[in-house]
C-alpha cells in the first residue's frame, strides 16, 4: 500500500510572506516560519505523490503547471513564501568545472577576453524569462517568492576556472585575476537589475548563495575575499536594497573571520549552518542583534534519527532560538537534497507546526 499521501502535513494554514519579511528584518514575527534554501523535486515528488519535475523543461503550458505543483507544496508543508532562483551557472557556456576534475574555459587573457560575457545576459533571460513568468502566475494568495539570480561570484569564477586553477592564476597571473571577479559582477549587476526591474513585486527577499567555506576555515584568505569578491557583493546588495528588497546572504562553511566584513556591506539576514562547525547558538549569540537568522537545523539530525526524536528535538531547539533570537525562521541549515529521508524532513515541518500550536496556547 503506498502511504506517501499519509505521510503529507495538513492543517489549517494561511500563508502570510509578513513573516518572513519579519525575520528579514530581524523583527520576531507573529508566527515561527519555516524556510529552505532547496528542496529537491524528488522529496517532493514523493511527498505530493505526483511526478511533476519534467515539466519544467517543457512548454509555456508545462511550466506552468510545474510551478502551480511547486508552489502548491510549499503551501501544503505551511510555508509564507516560495523559494525560487534561476542559477547564472546554468548558461555559462562549457560549465561545471565547480564540480571539479576539470579547468574550466577561462585559463588564460586570450580565454578571457574571447569568452562571450556580453552574450550572457541574454543567454540567462532566454531561459530564466519563462520560468519567472511562470512562478509569478503559481503564486498562492498570501505568499510571495524568496531568491531570484542564483550563484554569488566565488561560485562562477569556480565555474569558469576551477578552484585549484584560480589558485594558480591568483600567482601567475594577478591582474587577469582581478579582471576576472569585476567581470563577473558586471554579469551578476546587469542579470540582476533587469530582474528587479520586472520581479521585486512578486518577491519578498533577494538572495544568492555562495559557498565561501567549509567545516573548518574559509576557502579563500580573508585578504582575497575583502579586495576581490566583497566589493561585487555590494554592487548587487546595493541594487537590492535601492529596489526596497532585503537581502539574505547564503553561505556554508566556516566563514566567521569574514561575518563582520559581510554584514558591513549590507546583508539583512544569513543561511546556513553546520552543528560540527558551530551550535546554532553561536551564530545567534553573535549575529542575532543585527541580522535576520535562517536555518538552525542540521541537516545530518534529519538523515539520522528516527521521526518522532526528530520532532522531540527541533521542538526544543526552534523553541530556543525563537526566544533567543529577534529575527529567526527554521529550516535546514543548508537544503534538503534527494538523500534526505522524506519522514525526516516531514518530522521538522511537524515540529514547526508543533511549536506554532504550542505558542497558540499562551
Amino acid at each position: 500500500m503506498d502511504t506517501t499521501k499519509e505521510r503529507i502535513v495538513t492543517m489549517n494554514f494561511t500563508p502570510d510572506y509578513r513573516n518572513i519579511l519579519d525575520v528579514l528584518n530581524n523583527k520576531k514575527p507573529k508566527r515561527l516560519p519555516l524556510y529552505e534554501h532547496i528542496i529537491s523535486s524528488v522529496i517532493m515528488e514523493k511527498i505530493l505523490n505526483n511526478p511533476f519535475a519534467e515539466l519544467i523543461a517543457g512548454d509555456r503550458d508545462d511550466k506552468v503547471e510545474f510551478f502551480n505543483n511547486y508552489c502548491q507544496f510549499f503551501k501544503q508543508m505551511t510555508y509564507d513564501t516560495v523559494s525560487y532562483e534561476f542559477c547564472i551557472s546554468e548558461i555559462l557556456p562549457d560549465h561545471g568545472a565547480i564540480m571539479g576534475g576539470k579547468p574550466g574555459p577561462i585559463q588564460t587573457r586570450e580565454d578571457f577576453e574571447k569568452f562571450p560575457w556580453d552574450e550572457l545576459p541574454t543567454r540567462f533571460w532566454e531561459k530564466a524569462e519563462p520560468q519567472f513568468q511562470a512562478l509569478v502566475k503559481s503564486l498562492p494568495a498570501g505568499m510571495k517568492a524568496i531568491g531570484g539570480v542564483g550563484n554569488g561570484v566565488f561560485e562562477i569564477s569556480e565555474d569558469l576556472v576551477g578552484y585549484e586553477y584560480l589558485s594558480y592564476m591568483q600567482i601567475d597571473y594577478p591582474e587577469l585575476y582581478a579582471d576576472l571577479f569585476k567581470k563577473i559582477g558586471d554579469l551578476m549587476k546587469t542579470i540582476w537589475d533587469r530582474f528587479l526591474k520586472y520581479y521585486t513585486d512578486y518577491f519578498v527577499g533577494c538572495r544568492f548563495g555562495d559557498d565561501l567555506g567549509f567545516k573548518t576555515n574559509l576557502l579563500l584568505s580573508p585578504e582575497t575575499i575583502k579586495q576581490h569578491i566583497l566589493p561585487q557583493y555590494k554592487r548587487i546588495i546595493d541594487a537590492v536594497h535601492q529596489a526596497n528588497k532585503p537581502f539574505l546572504y547564503h553561505s556554508c562553511g566556516c566563514i566567521f573571520d569574514m561575518m563582520e566584513d559581510v554584514i558591513e556591506i549590507g546583508i539583512d539576514a544569513k543561511h546556513s549552518n553546520e552543528d560540527v562547525i558551530a551550535p546554532y547558538d553561536r551564530w545567534i549569540e553573535l549575529y542575532g542583534d543585527r541580522i535576520g537568522l535562517f536555518g538552525g537545523i542540521d541537516v545530518d539530525l534529519l538523515c539520522q534519527e528516527k521521526p518522532e526524536k526528530i520532532t522531540e528535538k527541533i521542538v526544543k531547539l526552534g523553541t530556543k532560538f525563537r526566544k533567543i533570537a529577534k529575527g529567526y525562521a527554521l529550516g535546514s541549515g543548508n537544503s534538503i537534497p534527494d538523500y534526505v529521508p522524506v519522514e525526516g524532513y516531514l518530522a521538522m515541518v511537524r515540529a514547526a507546526q508543533r511549536i506554532r500550536l504550542d505558542e497558540q496556547k499562551y
